[in-house]
């Protein structure tokens, strides 16, 4: 009898009551095809186990698990200190398509491809008393758009993928006929956007709850069909010369290398059809009180990630286990276990200098107030006292100290009456002299997205500040006077609790220019989404990580105590080609197929 691998596990991605209960009871690798469609319960259970090949983002410190990326540590906002994560390999020039953290997601995606085309062919045949028209069309829809997000999410990290078509291909297909050649990138757009809106017109719009928390609606259909459009309009894939050789074994190019400036277009309306659509009926931006208006600023930037399921949430991976509470707890000897972890992700300088002052203007600007040296009795938004505090710590906006844990801040959760302060310092509670591998590697740590504990919750995948930012930098790409642009980076900066672009009482001047504009944008990406796998695709498909994650990397001085700790000190030196805008196609597929073609400058 044939049989339909699946991936299963203790923890779904989709917080379906009965489905816990099943994988207590049937065996954790195989169900038959004759079950899958018997009953409600394994059909749930067989689309869950589509759902769970989601990435869990919360999980990078093992690059892989769960398909969790190297998003964090292997772009310019972070480094590991563990020398088994992944993106150390990936910063040095240390991997090689032969490595199984290469493979992964090529494997992985494409066998949640094979079951959701199994599932979206095989559906309406299911028990029809237990599953009816109405479950059928809906399932169907959600198994098409995680089809689509999978493809996405494939084209994000090899570049053009290999198109399966709409029938699962049968696991007793010889190998020869299995040897299939990559679709061009803009067919692969194509066929994720197609896909997208199908599913969108069978789906929902409401946002679910309770456990049906991360079922995939319209709205989420639709963002992701912004996400694939952006991506194409990009420079690394919209008008690419370095790519004029990229081709099929046969010469059939997978890339144009043509400008079209109809790709941001498309990618705008697409955006605006979303936001029209389901802000703020379905979406809006989170907000927060506090006792002052840079404390609400604080509280909202903080909490939007932590806050499951808050409206701003587009889309997340549900009952997700975490490592991201030990990976970006200091080590804070002599304090209680609870409040002890390896502060092992580190973030680097050129993040913490990328945050804007609390006026809203960069540090580089003469008008900011920025202090590069010296020290000054300050008091932190998460503080209850004010504390001695390097200068560029200081009077920095709210999102700052949502990101960074830096050198005698106060911990977010305290315990006891003895208040625990980290220190970084070679001697300090969080520095060497405790431990050589649970330690900062930079002298800050990741603040973000820290909860009280690591159980499991939903891993947020997208939400809505990357679409406001989405639909402004493709509007100033295709129409660069429309007012939409300021109107969207405004709201952002808004909610952040800084001035504002423009000419009013509070403002601050507008970017000039067009280049201007795509600066500030780039630079409220940047700020607005760090942490949250986004900057490395940025950076890719900008064409810009040549110069961002080449070179040296900065921290503090990890081996002084005192002053001797503010010294800019280099941390490592990042390596970074040309090929290394894609991840390499996995050997193991290159020689069994010799119609699949191997990215630019990869063996």
């Amino acid at each position: 009898m044939k049989k339909v691998f699946l991936i299963l596990s203790a923890v779904l991605a989709l917080g379906i009551t009965a489905c816990n209960k099943y994988l207590d009871q049937v065996p954790d690798d195989i169900l038959t095809i004759d079950d899958i469609f018997k009953s409600k319960t394994n059909t749930d259970n067989f689309l869950a186990n589509i759902y769970f090949s989601l990435p869990n983002e919360l999980q990078q410190r093992f690059t892989g698990n769960q398909n969790s990326g190297a998003w964090y540590a292997a772009s310019d906002e972070s480094k590991y200190t563990w020398s088994f994560n992944y993106t150390n390999n990936m910063n040095t020039g240390a991997w090689a398509s032969t490595d199984g953290e290469v493979e992964t997601y090529w494997t992985n995606y494409y066998k949640a491809i094979r079951n959701a085309s199994y599932f979206v062919q095989n559906i309406d045949n299911a028990n029809s008393v237990e599953v009816n028209d109405g479950f059928k069309k809906q399932y169907k829809a959600e198994a098409r758009a995680l089809r689509a997000m999978f493809y996405f999410f494939m084209v994000k990290i090899y570049g053009p993928v290999i198109l399966l078509g709409e029938a699962p291909i049968d696991i007793n297909t010889p190998a020869d006929q299995l040897q299939f050649k990559r679709s061009h990138i803009d067919t692969c757009i194509n066929y994720i956007v197609s896909e997208l809106d199908k599913a969108a017109a069978d789906l929902d719009a409401s946002v679910p709850g309770g456990t049906e928390f991360g079922r995939i609606t319209s709205g989420v259909a639709k963002a992701y069909k912004v996400e694939a459009l952006l991506l194409a309009a990009s420079p690394l894939w919209n008008g690419n010369a370095d790519y004029a050789n990229f081709k099929n074994p046969d010469g059939t190019p997978l890339v144009s290398t043509t400008y079209d400036a109809a790709k941001w277009t498309k990618a705008a309306a697409a955006a605006k059809e979303f936001l029209d659509t389901y802000v703020p009926s379905q979406y809006s931006l989170y907000t927060a009180s506090g006792p002052d208006a840079f404390t609400a600023a604080y509280n909202a930037c903080s909490q939007v990630t932590t806050t499951e399921w808050n409206q701003e949430w587009i889309y997340a991976r549900s009952n997700s286990g975490s490592y991201m509470r030990y990976d970006r707890t200091p080590f804070h000897a002599g304090f209680p276990a609870e409040q002890h972890g390896a502060g092992a992700n580190g973030a680097t300088q050129a993040m913490v200098d990328a945050y804007f002052m609390a006026n809203g203007l960069p540090i580089s600007d003469a008008g900011s107030g920025y202090v590069a040296s010296g020290f000054s009795n300050f008091k932190a938004p998460f503080d209850n006292a004010a504390r001695n505090t390097y200068n560029q710590w200081v009077n920095r906006e709210p999102r700052f100290y949502v990101g960074i844990t830096y050198n005698n801040s106060y911990w977010l959760y305290q315990t006891g009456s003895n208040p625990i302060i980290t220190n970084m310092e070679f001697k300090g509670n969080s520095g060497r002299s405790q431990s050589t591998s649970d330690v900062s590697p930079t002298g800050y740590i990741v603040r973000k997205d820290v909860m009280p504990n690591d159980n499991g919750r939903g891993a947020l995948m997208l939400r809505l500040a990357n679409i406001f930012l989405d639909y402004a930098e493709a509007l100033n790409e295709s129409s660069p006077a429309n007012a939409d642009i300021l109107k969207y980076v405004n709201l952002i900066r808004q909610r952040a609790g800084i001035p504002q672009y423009g000419s009013g009482e509070g403002m601050i001047p507008a970017p000039a220019s067009q280049d201007a504009m795509r600066e500030a944008i780039r630079a409220e990406r940047r700020v607005e989404l760090a942490f949250e796998s986004v900057r490395y695709f940025d950076t890719r498909r900008w064409k810009i990580a040549k110069t961002t994650n080449n070179g040296p990397i900065y921290g503090m001085n990890m081996n002084g105590d005192g002053t001797a700790f503010y010294q800019k000190t280099q941390i490592e030196n990042r390596i970074f080609t040309d090929k290394d805008y894609l991840f390499p196609i996995p050997n193991k597929q290159i020689l069994i197929n010799p119609n699949l073609a191997q990215n630019p400058g990869w063996k």
